[in-house]
């Protein structure tokens, strides 16, 4: 049974709350693919990679720091291609390509649509996803990693959005 797990796929979802922003303001935010550095806060760098196939594939990467007594700082980069944008629904969706972290297989799609809550104004940011186990990593730690830097991203833009 514990083989068969391994070779399921997982599935995942989180979702932000942002009081305050409509939905048109965030999607713009979101939608601009090579800039997704900006809103995510462990991201170190995010740029469009020139290919000529016409393949939208940015490079992201983080710099972690170092935890051995080298004390050198590890990149941990992948590369992503653009699948869709839908600007009428507000939904984009990638796949990762290539990447030094262990993923073999991940597909994901954002969302941003209206809250829900009929009492709040603003909206809601979706993140899920479809990939292959991760190496070292429960489907659980994987998705709480995930769910955490949506969290972290959703206030970055509320306070983007306040100041601007």
């Amino acid at each position: 049974m514990a083989s068969q797990q391994q070779q399921s796929k997982w599935e995942g979802k989180s979702i932000a709350n942002l009081k305050g922003p409509k939905p048109e303001q965030v999607w713009p935010l979101l939608e601009d693919f090579f800039n997704f550095h900006n809103w995510l806060p462990t991201l170190d760098t995010c740029y469009q990679l020139n290919h000529n196939d016409g393949l939208l594939i940015r490079y992201c990467a983080s710099t972690v720091s170092p935890s051995s007594a080298s004390g050198e700082a590890i990149v941990k980069w992948c590369h992503e291609r653009l699948l869709t944008v839908d600007k009428i629904k507000r939904c984009l969706s990638y796949e990762v390509l290539d990447n030094n972290i262990g993923i073999r297989s991940y597909v994901a799609m954002f969302k941003v649509f209206a809250s829900n809550d009929c009492d709040e104004s603003g909206c809601q940011i979706e993140w899920s996803f479809i990939a292959d186990p991760v190496d070292g990593l429960t489907l659980e730690s994987f998705s709480g990693y995930l769910n955490s830097s949506l969290q972290d991203m959703a206030g970055k833009i509320e306070k983007a959005l306040e100041s601007s």
